[in-house]
């Protein structure tokens, strides 16, 4: 490729080295729009490219543009993130798409300020959904650009340190070009998780491993600093599982807080099992115990423990899914599970239940 000679080295190098061996057949990639990308730059924070492609595609299959991810109801959204995990990540892309349609009239904005405006979009996703999808002269800073910069130019702070992030957004900006941005940040991108990864760094097939600081102190694992340690506290959750008919009792969570907006089974808090029952009008028959485990989320671990009670209720109506009144519970039907969202946790005791006959 013809050298540009007013382009920073690291920048000429690395757009090179895209050239040859960057990513470029992601299904995100073709058909680039910025509706298309804002999808998968959300699917993709913290999780890896080939988690998300299968939900990527089965996302963008149901909706297929903005108008109908937000007249979508957040259930649906939420079920088709089920597994993908942050759901928080879920309902900012569905408040987002609402907003869109609202002021925008169903056309993502091309404007930096409108797009960090949205909810979920912060400053380096709005960057890279406007400079992959539309080649502005936006920079980015990802867990990989952050990894791939620390590295290059022996930034030791943690990046979740304001001081050393302004650092690394100075080098960002500086090296990101006028020209050819959408190809230098995805290159970016493909270079932190391909090459620079965090524990074993393929230096050898790094375009700028010789000018890299960290490689010439053969210390690659001082950078970037590790976030300060701290005891990840633990809770405990008791979950109820009120069966009946080869149906199980579930609730809607609150919108806010964990697993926001999602079912789940019923919660022993200051109510006992059998408190919780009465109140719901069931009549115990049988409890098997579940199997404990623990799951843990990004703050803490949580403890959770199960407990599948048989009941019978005159209450309970023989259809797919029954609406509990007026409340936020159903009857979710084992055999035609209807298309709701579900936390890991849930899924798990799912699976679990599948082995308890009836």
């Amino acid at each position: 490729m013809a050298q540009n000679p007013s382009l920073p080295d690291i920048t000429q190098r690395i757009l090179d080295w895209f050239a040859l061996h960057g990513r470029k057949h992601l299904p995100w990639q073709q058909d680039k729009t910025p509706y298309r990308v804002w999808i998968s730059e959300i699917m993709l924070q913290q999780t890896q490219v080939s988690t998300v492609i299968p939900y990527y595609e089965r996302f963008m299959t149901r909706f297929p543009d903005i108008a109908d991810l937000a007249a979508a109801p957040q259930d649906e959204v939420l079920h088709l993130w089920t597994g993908l995990g942050y759901y928080a990540r879920a309902r900012n892309l569905h408040n987002a798409a609402k907003k869109v349609v609202a002021e925008y009239n169903g056309e993502f904005p091309d404007n930096f300020d409108d797009v960090v405006a949205l909810p979920g979009i912060g400053r380096s996703t709005a960057g890279a959904i406007l400079s992959l999808s539309l080649n502005q002269p936006l920079a980015i800073l990802d867990g990989n650009v952050k990894r791939v910069l620390a590295r290059y130019y022996a930034i030791a702070g943690w990046p979740g340190e304001k001081a050393t992030e302004n650092q690394l957004w100075q080098y960002a900006e500086q090296n990101t070009p006028q020209e050819q941005v959408a190809s230098y940040n995805q290159a970016m991108m493909d270079m932190g998780a391909t090459l620079c990864t965090r524990s074993k760094p393929n230096c050898t097939e790094c375009p700028i491993a010789q000018q890299c600081v960290a490689h010439e102190q053969q210390n690659y694992a001082a950078y970037p600093g590790k976030k300060p340690k701290k005891a990840i506290p633990v809770k405990t959750a008791q979950f109820v599982l009120f069966r009946q008919h080869n149906r199980i009792l579930m609730e809607q969570r609150p919108p806010a807080g964990i697993w926001g907006g999602l079912w789940c089974f019923l919660e022993a808090n200051e109510q006992t099992p059998e408190q919780l029952a009465q109140q719901q009008g069931l009549n115990i028959v049988s409890r098997t115990d579940l199997e404990s485990f623990r799951h843990t989320f990004s703050h803490f671990h949580l403890d959770i423990s199960a407990t599948l009670y048989d009941v019978q209720s005159p209450r309970f109506i023989d259809s797919a899914t029954f609406q509990v009144e007026e409340s936020k519970q159903i009857w979710f039907d084992l055999a035609n599970p209807p298309k709701i969202g579900l936390a890991a946790a849930t899924k798990k005791l799912f699976d679990q239940l599948s082995l308890v006959t009836t």
